[in-house]
């Protein structure tokens, strides 16, 4: 756009006559052709306005399947163009904070990852959903996913899709599945005497999967990260519990020789290539292992997240992608219309059946659709009702990488000095002394 101006400036200025008769002759073709260019660039010119979604690269096709399905509803109001963000969750942040930043007029529709929307409603970089448009946001939802994206008591962003770790385990090495880590352990500890598969899958590299890992232990033991208010850091012996879980299993038989370095995928292959006996994951991980190893498929079972203490379910940390209207939009209304669209009944739905994307509207758990391929539909929807969520802060970049930098490697954490540290980094952060990522 930027270099057709360009052009067609310099067309002017290369063109401008010394007399004024030829100067009326010539500018008027070059004007024009400028404005045959500028309409060429815009949203649509004379057809519907163009509505332009910016969300992580999905190659399931469903969410090109939704642009498409809503752009058809809308019976030729608007239109959907889906713009896929870079793979890393690093990299969709830069991006679309360089076009807010920039009061890029061009953003539309928004997915941001369940951590953002506090930062970009701080900003002033997303719109608030308000009355009617909150009401039909809201209706149907699961509470924890809306939380994600509520700042300040208003919401800012709809939930598209969300997802929360279940326990994966092995029937023929372990005939009753672990309620707890402590029993979970243990269970390894036994098989690694009896020289079976004992390994304990997780997230142990230094990167957010591993601050999830803390986050999930710290609210499941009956703590919280930051408190109430997000205005300082809230670490107690929550925490240390947490970080000595963390630490017991790193120094125990049921590490990977690769924890330090893994992530969810290498824990998914891990479990596949059958050295492992537990695997703390995401809903991706069953169609995965039906297709790459059918024979252990047959004994890959699941069930709830271990738990810390007995007599406390565990509360694990959801993901997810919560669907903002962004401020400078030009098409505001259609954009806040479209966004409902985008994650209706039968968008949600091909989400999670081609893409294993969890819905986020309740009453799709009950679907026999969903059921048949989630046939642990039921534990998801009971792991989402009693979930946590990520630290909630505009500062949340910095207070994941004190987290997981702190922690890691996991086999050298010392629990009570290690979250001391956490804390003071993390109220620096709140404060916003150093530079934020």
């Amino acid at each position: 756009m930027e270099r057709v101006q360009q052009v067609a400036a310099r067309r002017q200025r290369v063109d401008r006559p010394r007399r004024s008769g030829t100067h009326s002759a010539r500018v008027l073709p070059a004007l024009a052709l400028l404005a045959v260019l500028l309409g060429a660039c815009g949203t649509g010119g004379s057809g519907p306005p163009t509505l332009n979604w910016y969300n992580f690269p999905d190659d399931s096709g469903a969410l090109a399947g939704a642009a498409t399905n809503c752009t058809r509803a809308s019976g030729g109001r608007y239109r959907i163009a889906y713009h896929k963000l870079p793979r890393t969750a690093d990299g969709q942040r830069q991006q679309l904070v360089r076009r807010l930043a920039a009061q890029d007029d061009t953003v539309d529709i928004m997915g941001l990852d369940v951590t953002w929307p506090a930062e970009f409603a701080e900003a002033q970089w997303i719109l608030p959903w308000t009355g009617e448009m909150r009401r039909r946001a809201t209706e149907d939802t699961l509470e924890v996913p809306l939380e994600t994206a509520t700042w300040r008591g208003r919401l800012y962003a709809v939930p598209y899709n969300t997802n929360t770790q279940l326990l994966w385990y092995r029937s023929d090495l372990v005939p009753r599945p672990p309620r707890t880590w402590a029993e979970m352990l243990d269970a390894a500890r036994e098989l690694a005497r009896q020289g079976k598969p004992h390994y304990v899958e997780v997230q142990g590299a230094q990167y957010e999967g591993l601050t999830v890992w803390f986050n999930t232990l710290v609210a499941s033991a009956g703590g919280s990260v930051l408190n109430t208010t997000a205005t300082a850091p809230s670490l107690g012996p929550p925490a240390v519990r947490a970080a000595s879980i963390m630490r017991e299993l790193a120094v125990s038989p049921a590490a990977d020789p690769s924890l330090s370095n893994q992530m969810e995928d290498q824990n998914r292959l891990a479990m596949e290539s059958g050295s492992a006996a537990f695997e703390l994951n995401y809903p991706f991980v069953y169609p995965a292992m039906k297709a790459d190893n059918p024979g252990l498929f047959a004994h890959f079972r699941w069930a709830p997240y271990p738990a810390v203490d007995p007599d406390r379910p565990a509360r694990p940390t959801i993901g997810g992608i919560d669907l903002a209207i962004g401020a400078y939009s030009r098409h505001r209304r259609l954009a806040f219309e479209a966004a409902l669209c985008l994650r209706n009944r039968q968008n949600q739905m091909t989400a999670a059946l081609r893409g294993g994307l969890p819905p986020t509207l309740r009453s799709l758990y009950a679907d026999p659709a969903l059921v048949e391929d989630y046939p642990f539909a039921s534990e998801v929807l009971a792991s989402l009702e009693r979930a946590s969520i990520r630290p909630k802060t505009p500062a949340y970049q910095n207070v994941s990488i004190a987290i997981s930098h702190t922690l890691s490697p996991p086999s050298d954490i010392d629990p009570l000095p290690d979250v001391r540290s956490i804390s003071r980094q993390i109220e620096d952060a709140l404060q916003s002394k150093g530079l934020i990522p």
